[in-house]
Order: structure tokens, then sequence, then C-alpha cells
């Protein structure tokens, strides 16, 4: 058809630049896939894909339509990824009694769409960088944080255990030999990968406030836990 560029001189640069955003992309992804959360790998990897695409077609997806009595703002369709991105990220927000989860994930989707749109806006290098310091921010500074002593003499975790193995005792009885009171506050039954487990969220309290790394790796060590979480810092 007229005014149709089936091959633009471009096209190479564009192609790159959208493998780079997918590599990134997945990057991200694959960090929220190891910690077992809602939007893993592929998810991510679709939206940043998608920012991309969207960015590259606002920059040069109308380069045939442009002339001395047309003018466009090619910023337009990159400012729509922005408000749009938002109703993607609630849907893996969840609020259970108080208790709020998924935020990390829902940012994490956030920041793979900027990184999408640095990559179709031609700046691989920033978009790497971003990448760098999210692995930094979710990993390198969740460490940091565990070491910070809380003032709060409780802690909530959200244990997830095989049903009917009598975990549950066993996570009480730890729990106690280490000093802390435990409340369970709710419990979600879980079927995946044919596995029949539980998802109870518990307020272990002792007398003295400090860090809770020894009751984490106690729990973690109990038979048939298979994850223990903190809801206050992450998802």
């Amino acid at each position: 058809m007229d005014g149709i560029t089936w091959i633009p001189d471009t096209l190479l640069t564009q192609l790159i630049l959208l493998c780079i955003a997918f590599g990134l992309s997945a990057i991200v992804g694959f960090e929220r896939q190891r910690q077992l959360k809602s939007a893993g790998m592929r998810t991510h990897t679709v939206v940043g894909l998608g920012a991309a695409l969207f960015t590259l077609v606002s920059a040069y997806g109308f380069e045939n339509v442009l002339g001395p009595d047309v003018v466009l703002d090619p910023s337009r369709i990159a400012a729509q990824i922005v408000s749009g991105i938002g109703f993607l990220g609630a849907g893996v927000i969840f609020v259970r009694q108080n208790i709020v989860n998924g935020l990390t994930t829902a940012a994490s989707i956030w920041v793979t769409a900027a990184i999408g749109m640095a990559c179709g806006a031609g700046m691989p290098l920033v978009a790497a960088a971003a990448t760098a310091l999210y692995l930094i921010a979710v990993m390198a500074l969740s460490m940091i944080a565990a070491l910070i002593p809380s003032a709060d003499r409780s802690v909530r975790f959200v244990v997830t255990y095989r049903n009917h193995k009598g975990a549950l005792r066993r996570i009480l009885a730890c729990a106690t030999d280490l000093g802390y009171q435990t409340s369970l506050s709710n419990t979600r039954k879980l079927e995946e990968r044919g596995t029949d487990m539980i998802e109870a969220s518990m307020r272990f309290t002792r007398a003295k406030a400090g860090p809770t790394d020894d009751l984490v790796e106690a729990l973690s060590d109990v038979k048939d836990v298979l994850s223990v979480s903190s809801p206050d810092d992450s998802d």
C-alpha cells in the first residue's frame, strides 16, 4: 500500500531494543517466579515486551504521516502506559484482615513496564541499570531491613505448610521453645500441584524486641513447612 514502508531503516534498531526489553523483563520476572509470587516470569516478560512495543509504535509508527501540516506528540502513548499499567498491578494486591499482600509484585510490574518503555525509547543502558537496582532493592535491602530491630515485640508471618501432617502443632511447639507466644489470625486452604496446603497468618510475640532471624530459620526447618514470609515488608 502507498505510504507504508515495510522494512524501515530503523528496523534492526527496533528489533534489538525489543529483544533487550524481553531479556530485562524476564530477569525481573525470574526473581518474582523464584519467590512463588502470583505474577511470575511470563507476566513480567509480557508486560515489559508490551510496554516496549507501545513505546516503539509511539516513536516510529507514525513517521509515514508526518509532514508540515501534521505534528504528533510521541509521549502521549507512553503516558497512557503509565496510567494503564496500574490496573494490572492492582489485580495482584489482596487484603485479608488488614494484611496487605502483593504490593511488591505490583510494584515490580510497574517497574517492568518502565524498563520496557526505556528500551523502546532507545535507552537500553538506563533500562539495564534500573533492572540491576531493582534486584538490589528486593534482595540486598530485604536483608538489611531484617537486621533493623523493631520497636514492636510482635511480628507477623505467613506460614505455608502441608495439611493433615501435624505441621501446625510442630510450628506452635517450635515458637514456644524459642520464647514466643503465638496467635493465629486466619488460615486459607491452597490446592496447588495436587498438594493440600494451608496458608496461615500468625503473630508471634515475645518479652523483648529484637531480630527474628532465629524464629524464621527455626520455622523454615520445621517438617512440612513450605515457606515463611513477612506480610509487612514484602508480599
